[in-house]
């Protein structure tokens, strides 16, 4: 794993919550996407070098509402930046994580994504996330 690619936070309004967090970090958010697979409605900004996502789930159905609903708003998941997500899978699998993902899929941001059970990370939800351009540059 290279780094912390990003912090997944749930929301309940993203629209409030751009606003809140706008404030807190001094400067607007800068990319807000659907994934429509994930029933979730992202928006990302930067804290220096780092990145926070905003998670507001489209209905209450997706995996982000469900969660708001059991623990409230807060911190979803931590992400990682991977160089080679279908090695990292193996390899986690292989070190005994349960992976949720055993094949990757296109996430927010351009990112092929993977997460890990909470249960097998101590109750942290870890994605896994690779840049899809960097797939095309290896092939």
């Amino acid at each position: 794993m290279n780094k912390i690619e990003h912090i997944g936070i749930a929301v309940k309004d993203l629209e409030a919550s751009n606003k809140l967090f706008a404030k807190l970090f001094g400067k607007a958010h800068y990319k807000t996407e659907e994934v429509a697979s994930e029933g979730v409605k992202t928006s990302f900004f930067m804290a220096g070098p780092n990145k926070v996502e905003l998670l507001e789930g489209l209905n209450e159905d997706s995996p982000i509402s469900k969660f708001i609903e059991k623990k409230g708003e807060g911190i979803h998941h931590i992400a990682f930046e991977v160089d080679d997500i279908e090695a990292e899978i193996a390899r986690l699998s292989a070190e005994g994580f349960r992976v949720l993902n055993e094949t990757p899929k296109k996430g927010a941001d351009n990112k092929l994504v993977a997460f890990l059970h909470p249960k097998s990370a101590n109750g942290v939800l870890v994605e896994l996330c690779q840049e899809i351009k960097s797939i095309s540059n290896k092939q």
